[in-house]
């Protein structure tokens, strides 16, 4: 799943989608986060749709859609870690809401009519994710962490939905969003090679298309088993340790891990 997501933004002076473009100079500072953790559950920059579709704003959203059924922050805090319900006394499991499965979330309450009505693009320059791997001569499984991302692109789009919560004890509002995933294609069955999953990542003809209104659940189903071109991205391996690293994208090699084949 994508759970560690990265956005640098250099050269652009715009953000674009074919037609449409949103200055980003006022952001630039924003739009500078190498690695950000989605534990972190910070805000992250999501373009999403206005007038139906036919223009987009550049925005920073809660990482974790937060289910309309969650009342308060102390619900919330319940909600991710778990534990005794002292509602029905009974041991609830955590839960995780930064990614959406794309083949499940319109039969999934929490998710249904977000992806019905409220879709929108996350943006991304890069994401991580750890390739299991077991070395000649070792009876232990190791995961080898990877930094991924679209060739010859300084940024590309992930699909996302999004939805708007109000703490009832606060009255505070915020919108908060998932990452929308799909099955692997060749290059991260291998990488992700435990669950065999990925971001739903749309060239721009398809980004456009995911926020327009009125798309049938046919569609939205159709459109989440897209596996975006395998040869159009790149990965490589990198520190352990990248999520303290001033670079987590720097690459690290590892003589006991057999190449990628793809």
């Amino acid at each position: 799943m994508c759970f560690y997501n990265g956005i640098v933004v250099n050269r652009a002076e715009h953000i674009k989608l074919l037609k449409m473009e949103k200055e980003i100079l006022a952001y630039r500072d924003q739009l500078n986060r190498p690695m950000q953790s989605g534990f972190a559950f910070g805000n992250w920059p999501v373009l999403k749709p206005v007038q139906g579709g036919k223009d987009v704003e550049l925005v920073f959203m809660h990482w974790e859609l937060i289910p309309f059924y969650i009342k308060t922050m102390a619900d919330l805090e319940h909600f991710r870690k778990g534990g005794l319900n002292p509602k029905t006394g009974k041991k609830d499991p955590p839960r995780n809401t930064l990614n959406a499965i794309g083949e499940e979330m319109l039969e999934k309450v929490s998710y249904k009519q977000a992806a019905l009505k409220r879709r929108c693009l996350v943006l991304s320059s890069g994401f991580y994710e750890w390739r299991h791997f077991t070395p000649p001569g070792s009876k232990k499984d190791i995961a080898y962490p990877y930094h991924i991302r679209v060739r010859n692109r300084e940024y590309f789009y992930m699909a996302g939905i999004w939805q708007p919560w109000t703490d009832q004890e606060t009255g505070e509002t915020i919108e908060s969003f998932a990452i929308v995933t799909t099955a692997a294609n060749e290059l991260m069955a291998q990488i992700h090679n435990k669950k065999k999953r990925m971001p739903l990542i749309l060239p721009d003809e398809m980004a456009w298309e995911w926020i327009q209104d009125g798309l049938s659940p046919q569609r939205i189903r159709d459109m989440t088993q897209y596996h975006f071109p395998a040869s159009e991205m790149e990965a490589w391996t990198i520190r352990k340790d990248f999520r303290e690293a001033e670079d987590p994208m720097e690459k690290e090699t590892y003589a006991e891990l057999s190449p990628l084949t793809y």
